[in-house]
């Protein structure tokens, strides 16, 4: 992509920006008003990223920036009913489910659910309101987007999202999903999903984050999230992107540990046309932990790209990763994974794993997995592959009387499945499985209807 049409895409969410900003109300979480007028001009100098930097050399987002997407201003459900939004989330599943339609929380199609005592569950916007005291600590406190062009704009255009807080000793049994829908009904749509989630001492929680859209609408989603664990926190948080083939989908979530906390994360991808996902974690005292898998698959055209980085800043603190792609058709995958181990992080131990199954002699992925060590007494492993199905395999199943594309399948399934079959909610791994089932047998290509 050239800088001058990298300008040209800036200019005009600078000037949406001048917009929004005439017709804000007075009263409407005024105190953050400077917290996005810092961001947009931090988004005014970086500019968007371009292939000649090294973090976005293999991905371009010149496709975005030739469509003239628009916020929706206020919350429509756009034909959405409790009825209909069962495809989306998993039935039968108990639990708090927020749903949000192009950015703007849905209370009719929302189910929520008793909660216990010193846990917080509400629409950010609503939040913002209410509960400045607590959120102006950790809102973009922990996300930087002082480098990252889409952190910056979701920062300043951030419409609504989910705000958790647990208390110190507090568990929330059940999960607690969230349910974005992107639903343009007309001209192109953006939305700025913008979650917080704060975890007390001792805490337990999980979250479930969904993104979804009919299968062949073009909408833009922006989306950050922000964690903090607090001392022996456990938070287990899900990624599922499940948006249309022409989607355009950027992320990113950031991760901030205490002493003995620990974080389990699942970032599933399905669907999108052009996807990319930073997720970052901070192990910044002792003795914290971090499991990161991932799963992308991907046909057509599609381009998904997974940025991870993990930091060990503390001693005696622990990571594994283990991402996983099947690409199939003329689309591309992108893994660029880093660890680093900081001089003082000494006892650190940390595992990093990315394979990939090509399934197409089209499709294409690049795999970086990097080490940073600057400590001495540390176990770190890291390591790719990139392979075709196995030959051996497919002839010994061909001689079970099992057709090639069904062979096929059951080995893409058995090489996905130790991703899936980690995952501790049972409805979201049978429902992914079913998923995953239902797109082999239409065709690996073919896409994915959410």
């Amino acid at each position: 992509m050239s800088t001058a049409r990298a300008d040209t895409g800036k200019a005009a969410y600078l000037e949406a920006f001048a917009r929004l900003k005439k017709r804000a109300a007075a009263g409407k979480a005024s105190w953050t008003r400077p917290l996005r007028a810092a961001a947009i001009a931090r988004f005014d100098e970086v500019g968007f990223p371009t292939m000649q930097q090294e973090e976005w050399r293999k991905t371009s987002v010149a496709p975005i920036l030739q469509v003239e997407f628009q916020p929706q201003p206020a919350y429509k459900a756009n034909g959405f009913t409790a009825k209909a939004l069962e495809r989306y989330t998993f039935e039968p599943w108990e639990c708090t489910h927020l749903v949000f339609v192009n950015g703007h929380y849905a209370p009719e199609l929302s189910r929520l659910r008793p909660l216990p005592e010193g846990a917080v569950v509400e629409p950010l916007a609503q939040a913002l309101e209410a509960r400045r005291d607590e959120i102006e600590p950790h809102l973009a406190r922990h996300a930087d987007d002082r480098s990252h062009a889409f952190a910056a704009l979701n920062t300043a255009f951030m419409q609504d999202g989910m705000y958790v807080r647990v208390a110190d000793g507090v568990s929330i049994e059940e999960p607690l999903h969230l349910l974005f829908i992107s639903a343009p009904g007309g001209a192109p749509v953006v939305s700025y999903p913008r979650n917080l989630i704060v975890a007390g001492k001792g805490s337990r929680l999980s979250v479930v984050e969904s993104y979804v859209g009919p299968h062949h609408d073009l909408y833009f989603t922006d989306a950050v999230t922000e964690i903090a664990a607090g001392e022996d926190a456990r938070v287990d948080h899900y990624r599922l992107q499940r948006e249309s083939e022409k989607a355009f989908h950027v992320a990113l979530l950031q991760a901030d540990l205490g002493r003995y906390a620990r974080l389990g994360s699942w970032n599933i991808s399905f669907g999108g046309g052009l996807v990319r996902t930073d997720l970052n974690a901070l192990l910044k005292e002792e003795g914290g932990e971090v499991r990161l898998d991932g799963l992308y698959i991907t046909g057509g055209s599609q381009h998904v790209d997974n940025h991870t980085l993990i930091d060990h800043a503390a001693p005696g603190c622990t990571s594994h990763e283990l991402y996983k792609g099947v690409l199939d058709d003329r689309s591309r995958g992108v893994f660029d994974g880093r660890i680093i181990v900081r001089k003082d992080a000494q006892k650190s131990d940390a595992h990093q794993t990315n394979r990939n199954l090509l399934v197409s002699e089209d499709a294409l992925v690049d795999s970086t997995p990097r080490l940073q060590i600057l400590a001495d007494d540390v176990k770190c492993t890291h390591g790719a592959t990139i392979g075709q199905i196995d030959e051996d395999a497919m002839f010994y199943l061909r001689t079970r009387a099992i057709s090639e594309a069904a062979a096929r399948n059951l080995l893409i399934q058995a090489f996905v499945s130790e991703v899936l079959h980690g995952m501790r909610i049972d409805p979201i791994r049978a429902g992914l499985e079913c998923l995953l089932f239902t797109r082999l047998r239409k065709g690996h290509g073919a896409g994915v209807e959410p």
